[in-house]
């Protein structure tokens, strides 16, 4: 690389962004059950727009591709992903509504999610084929995930690829998948849950964390990190498995956890770091995200992030 040439150490979500509705009470109420809940937030989310903002935290350059509706939510979103450095020159503001996410948590920390995608769903091939060859100069990793349209998740992943971007897929919500998709991906992220639902082997502990992440390798991918969030993280790789031990918390939500986990793991790779290490800087951000209430504010800065690590090698 000759010295006018910038050193490809970005990162590109294309992924969604959504208005976050979140109820906080005691419990879920059971069907047809209304019950009073103790607190009501209304903020960024959207797994694409918090895995963008927590790679911005942890120190990427960040660009984000995806579409916001010119509604009342409009500038909740743009100062939302702005203010964590996130680079919208590949945001694109249609007509209609914004996407809404309705969060219910409960006082155990655990949570359901309703994801309307409206403005999400018109997300297009050109805009993802303009922004990737825009920012592959600059641009080594893109995460994304399964909240834009199914129509486009195998032009997102070849097309990254074929630029020379490390191509991580967070497979949330879980869904089948094309087997062209898998032999496009490097690094796949599934949560135990996902990995259940898409391998179909129940994953429960390390050893069958380990066979779903051979399946994801038998599939075509590169390489499965199988997150288990107090159990650890489990990294199959063709050279071998790994396991990431847990870094023991308090849990308050746990709802973008695991995008605190991608945008941070995403970030460490473009850094230049091996998967292992990505990982570990990935566990201890997405331990610090579970303690925090909301989506997008409980993302950690990337100095949380070290101080964490630190802390658990003394």
């Amino acid at each position: 690389m000759t010295n006018d040439q910038p050193a490809r150490t970005g990162v590109v979500i294309v992924g969604s962004v959504t208005a976050d509705v979140t109820t906080f009470s005691q419990r879920l109420p059971a069907r047809g059950e209304t019950i009073l809940g103790d607190q009501f937030t209304l903020l960024l989310g959207g797994k694409g727009a918090n895995q963008a903002v927590a790679a911005g935290l942890a120190g990427a350059r960040t660009s984000f591709v995806g579409c916001v509706g010119d509604d009342l939510f409009h500038d909740l979103i743009v100062d939302g992903l702005s203010g964590a450095g996130v680079d919208l020159t590949h945001l694109r503001t249609v007509p209609g509504p914004t996407g809404i996410a309705h969060i219910r948590v409960d006082a155990s920390a655990q949570n359901d999610i309703v994801m309307v995608p409206l403005a999400n769903a018109q997300l297009s091939a050109e805009q993802i084929d303009a922004a990737l060859e825009a920012l592959a100069p600059t641009t080594s990793v893109l995460l994304t995930q399964l909240e834009t349209p199914a129509s486009l998740t195998l032009h997102i992943t070849q097309r990254a690829r074929q630029l020379g971007m490390t191509v991580v897929l967070d497979p949330a919500p879980a869904a089948t998948l094309d087997a062209e998709v898998w032999r496009s991906i490097d690094i796949v992220t599934p949560n135990e849950t996902e990995a259940t639902l898409i391998s179909g082997i129940e994953v429960t502990d390390a050893a069958s964390a380990e066979e779903a992440g051979r399946w994801f390798l038998a599939q075509g991918v590169g390489s499965a990190v199988i997150t288990m969030a107090e159990k650890g993280s489990c990294v199959v790789t063709a050279e071998g498995t790994s396991f990431i031990e847990p870094i023991p918390v308090e849990p308050i939500d746990t709802t973008a956890a695991g995008d605190a986990y991608a945008g941070y793991l995403g970030a460490a790779l473009a850094e230049g770091w091996t998967l292992a290490d990505a990982t570990r800087l990935a566990s201890a951000a997405g331990a610090i995200a579970v303690t925090r209430q909301g989506a997008s504010p409980s993302l950690p800065r990337r100095t949380e992030v070290d101080a964490l690590l630190a802390a658990q090698q003394n």
